[in-house]
């Protein structure tokens, strides 16, 4: 994973620093051993914790500290400052945690870690609507990817000792999804940062990890798995993580061997492959994984085209305003952009316009948006409505099988919401973890994402697919602004660049604004 180089600031812990210099609220930031280390004044004393995210490395001096816990500035992972332990994804591990010593008015932390942190916080006991269940001890996860890649881990650190068996119809173990149109299709990551563990760590950790096992149904009265290759695999609790799969078009020409989609680490590579050779690729649809796309392809040096049907790129999304401005980061960087344009055949070297314009593309990316991966779920009988129907603790329609991720439609904010993001799809996941383990309590985290454009970070936290005001402070051009979306007068999410903190700031203001309404 990628990691800050910066040398760690502020004073050295070994050496001691002043009881005075400890803030009541926030940390310290300092190190031990050229660690960066943040030591904090909690109600129980102080606390001295790793400074460096285990996500992707990022500062966490810089993040937000609130109720004894410390979230990243880059991604906002979570974590506990009396613990070290990972609370939220898109971090699993926690951090490292150094024993303080008080002498005086000085305050010391020497040595190496002194502890591993647990993952997770311990379980409280809960019951659904007052009505005991028994635990299940054998959970069935369909689907490798974010959601239930995220369960499977919640499920272990956790305490859970029984079976966890993981379904999954990808070819290699989970990967890192959110790299695979950003540095790793530009060639900048390379391929060992991909995988979010070695495939020791499955077995270690008890988990059966089914790569290439593709489930052909489920039997919900049988509490059984049907895999395609005709086994059986029986359950008492399962979490359906399928996630969404690219929109197919019925154009001529779009069968073409040089026609892709991305979405799995074989089509990235499958691109990089065609790539190498090739002087022009096309992406036919501008969102967000298309836009970062085109970023990592210029950087292989491709001419870069780009055909959408809107005016202006992640409008949707962003609004006119910061999709303008997500836009010409990629104009100024040679990128050609056709609007309002759509597609109506590809010859293999050059795609048709419904105007008579020819685009040349020696490689052509469909981007046309997914659909919910729901057919196992249909079939089984569960609620469909865009998606797989679940209540306020993911549970389908059916007791004790839940969904989670990009197939999941759930209740949030006074509407029913699918969100298709890498961090909110594994908090997804954590949390039917945790009620399957007898927690049910309802999923209410503030969906984020972030996304990357020729070094500039955006980061998006809430959900709005309509609003009727949009304020921003900060200037575009100077790539330091944030933008706030408001629905009648409320906020509903913000937008941001170079501004992590008040991003941050923001997710908490709307996870106040959840927990209000739920009240």
């Amino acid at each position: 994973m990628a990691q800050t180089d910066s040398p760690p600031s502020g004073p050295d812990f070994t050496l001691g620093v002043p009881l005075v210099d400890i803030p009541e609220a926030g940390v310290l930031a300092g190190h031990v051993d050229g660690e960066p280390v943040l030591l904090a004044r909690l109600d129980d004393g102080l606390h001295a914790v790793g400074g460096r995210c285990t996500h992707y490395g990022g500062p966490l001096a810089e993040g937000r500290v609130s109720d004894g816990e410390v979230r990243c500035p880059w991604h906002h992972a979570c974590f506990s400052l009396r613990t070290g332990a990972a609370l939220h994804a898109p971090a699993f591990a926690g951090l490292p945690v150094w024993r303080v010593e008080v002498k005086g008015e000085m305050a010391y932390v020497r040595g190496g870690p002194v502890q591993e942190p647990p993952v997770a916080a311990p379980l409280r006991a809960a019951t659904r609507d007052d009505a005991p269940r028994a635990l299940p001890r054998r959970i069935a996860i369909i689907g490798g990817g974010a959601a239930g890649y995220a369960a499977a881990l919640q499920l272990r650190a956790r305490g859970f000792d029984g079976d966890v068996t993981l379904f999954s119809d990808d070819a290699v173990a989970p990967y890192d999804r959110p790299n695979l149109s950003k540095d790793y299709l530009a060639g900048t990551a390379p391929e060992e940062w991909i995988p979010l563990q070695d495939t020791a760590f499955y077995a270690d950790h008890g988990i059966d990890l089914r790569v290439g096992c593709a489930v052909g149904a489920i039997n919900v009265i049988n509490r059984e798995v049907l895999t395609a290759d005709g086994a059986r695999s029986g359950y008492d609790a399962l979490l359906l993580a399928t996630g969404a799969e690219p929109r197919r078009l019925p154009l001529p020409g779009f069968d073409r061997p040089n026609v892709f989609v991305l979405r799995s680490l074989a089509d990235a590579r499958a691109i990089i492959a065609a790539s190498d050779g090739a002087r022009s690729v096309t992406l036919l649809g501008a969102g967000f994984i298309g836009m970062e796309a085109a970023a990592a392809l210029r950087a292989r040096g491709l001419a870069v085209h780009m055909v959408a049907p809107e005016a202006v790129p992640m409008a949707r999304a962003l609004g006119d305003e910061v999709g303008s401005f997500v836009t010409g980061l990629h104009r100024e960087q040679g990128v050609v952009f056709h609007l309002q344009a759509n597609a109506v055949g590809y010859d293999g070297h050059a795609l048709t316009l419904g105007n008579g314009e020819q685009v040349p593309a020696d490689v052509l990316i469909v981007g046309a948006g997914v659909v919910p991966r729901a057919q196992l779920a249909e079939a089984a009988g569960m609620a469909i409505q865009g998606g797989v129907l679940v209540d306020a603790r993911l549970e389908t329609s059916i007791a004790h099988h839940y969904a989670a991720g990009d197939v999941a439609r759930y209740p949030y904010r006074g509407e029913l919401i699918r969100v298709e993001h890498w961090v909110h799809a594994q908090r997804q996941g954590q949390a039917v973890a945790a009620n399957l383990l007898g927690e049910c309590a309802p999923f209410n985290d503030v969906p984020f994402f972030w996304t990357h454009h020729y070094g500039v970070e955006l980061r998006y936290v809430g959900h709005a697919t309509e609003w009727d005001q949009v304020q921003v402070d900060g200037t575009l051009a100077g790539r330091d602004f944030t933008a706030r979306y408001l629905r009648n007068g409320a906020l509903v999410a913000a937008a941001s660049v170079g501004r992590d903190l008040e991003n941050l700031a923001l997710e908490a203001e709307l996870r106040e604004a959840i927990t209000h309404e739920a009240a």
